[in-house]
């Protein structure tokens, strides 16, 4: 079993090729939220994102979430925002899928700092440096190593103080977890086996580090945070 797990696989997800009903990818938005919620994508932002800003001494930033889904990490930059007494003067996510871009929106009518906006992550419709932090979440996996270095690039070109990329953590484990114990609690067919097939297609830690590497990234550094989560952060030495 073991072996599978030495490298990254390359199955596409049902996600990836669009073969799924209005339905299920409805259902798929309602469930990814309560996994950002329990399974770990809120708390490694929060504990990503809020020091950095604290450190940087900030009291207003703009923030571009790509692959946003549903804009939930949006929500709770927010509502960190919100309960420090910072302005989170634009909060923007970014969807290739149209559905996932009104969902943005429609889940988001109590913020209105969120936005969202239609683009594809490899061209980034946003100029040199137009927000301060750029993440995105769960998102980097979908990609070979080659596209996953084009994404980083853009990410670098547009975020002014810094980057972060929220993934998962290839280890046997997690997917013994998902595919076991996890599956009593999930009903959505997308989130069974693609959440699966997701954890073989993620990374280790080294392996996003090279990929940030290839990149040309700064300040590189990646963490594991609970539960099989991996945070990369990148910056500059001198924010422009």
């Amino acid at each position: 079993m073991f072996h599978r797990f030495r490298e990254r696989s390359y199955e596409l997800e049902h996600l990836d090729k669009g073969d799924y009903t209005p339905a299920e990818y409805e259902g798929c938005l309602v469930e990814l939220r309560r996994i950002n919620k329990w399974l770990g994508d809120a708390g490694a932002l929060r504990a990503s994102l809020v020091p950095e800003i604290e450190g940087a001494g900030l009291r207003e930033f703009s923030l571009l979430d790509v692959g946003a889904g549903s804009g939930e990490l949006l929500r709770v930059a927010a509502r960190e925002a919100r309960g420090r007494g910072w302005r989170a003067a634009r909060l923007v996510g970014l969807e290739l899928n149209a559905r996932s871009a009104r969902a943005i929106l429609e889940e988001s009518r109590d913020f209105a700092e969120i936005g969202a906006v239609g683009g594809d992550a490899f061209h980034l419709p946003f100029a040199d440096d137009a927000f301060d932090y750029v993440i995105c979440s769960l998102f980097t996996h979908h990609f070979r190593d080659e596209a996953v270095v084009e994404i980083l690039r853009e990410f670098k070109r547009v975020a002014r103080r810094r980057l972060f990329v929220i993934d998962l953590h290839r280890h046997a484990l997690a997917y013994f977890l998902y595919t076991t114990v996890g599956r009593l609690f999930l009903h959505n067919r997308l989130i069974r086996e693609d959440g699966a097939l997701s954890i073989r297609r993620s990374f280790r830690a080294a392996e996003l580090r090279r990929l940030a590497e290839r990149a040309q990234l700064e300040q590189i550094d990646v963490r594991r945070r609970f539960p099989f989560r991996l945070v990369l952060s990148a910056g500059r030495k001198e924010a422009r």
